[in-house]
């Protein structure tokens, strides 16, 4: 049966139009996106299929070109209009952080963090740097590898802290393995920080780590 014999109430588009998009399964707003299924399934049971193929969501959204195209009704021009999607996304948020008003909504800070971070196949140390009223002045991606104690330096954070005259910084990094619990070198690097940030009157608001969750150090009070 295709999804146009369904009720009215069960067809993806009707539902998200009828209750919102966050009533939605993930097979749902797939299908959406994919628009047609192919023959013998509709757009929802190739949804379905294609998020058991790829592991969830993330992973489809995530994968590179060829594995995506490889995927049972999708293809070049699929992988094109989901890049499109995506930077969309990211923009938004983007915009949302950079419009100029100060940051008060963490959760707006945090899926930022995560849109920049999370699909990073190695570990990245980033920094948000904001002025004296908590508004962005610059997202600077400052290391990467594997982020222990020997490759962040905190005379280069400072260094940073001081060119962009801030006035405090949001630190985050994301763990590939998708484990966000914060590690004991975390906490460590953390505290080296904030301690050589406050000798130039610059504080840390929070620490945040991306993985398939996302911990912020101010909410489980670490700093």
């Amino acid at each position: 049966m295709s999804i146009a014999q369904w009720p009215a109430d069960e067809r993806p588009r009707e539902k998200l139009l009828a209750r919102g998009a966050f009533a939605l399964s993930d097979a749902e707003l797939l299908a959406i996106f994919l628009r047609t299924g192919v023959k013998g399934k509709s757009a929802v049971d190739l949804a379905r299929e294609l998020l058991t193929q790829f592991g969830d969501l993330r992973g489809l959204l995530s994968a590179d070109q060829v594995r995506f195209c490889a995927g049972k009704g999708l293809g070049t021009a699929k992988f094109v209009q989901l890049q499109a999607v995506l930077e969309i996304a990211r923009r938004h948020l983007l915009e949302t952080v950079k419009r100029g008003d100060p940051l008060t909504n963490p959760a707006d800070t945090r899926n930022y963090m995560a849109m920049r971070l999370r699909d990073h196949a190695y570990e990245v140390f980033a920094a948000l740097f904001l002025d004296n009223r908590h508004r962005m002045i610059a997202f600077e991606e400052l290391f990467s590898g594997t982020i222990d104690g020997a490759s962040v330096h905190p005379r280069e954070v400072v260094r940073k802290a001081l060119q962009h005259n801030a006035a405090a910084v949001i630190f985050a990094h994301n763990h590939p393995s998708g484990v966000a619990e914060p590690s004991a070198a975390d906490r460590h690097i953390t505290q080296r920080l904030k301690d050589a940030l406050a000798l130039i009157d610059v504080r840390v608001l929070d620490h945040i780590v991306v993985g398939d969750d996302i911990v912020s150090f101010a909410e489980r009070g670490l700093l």
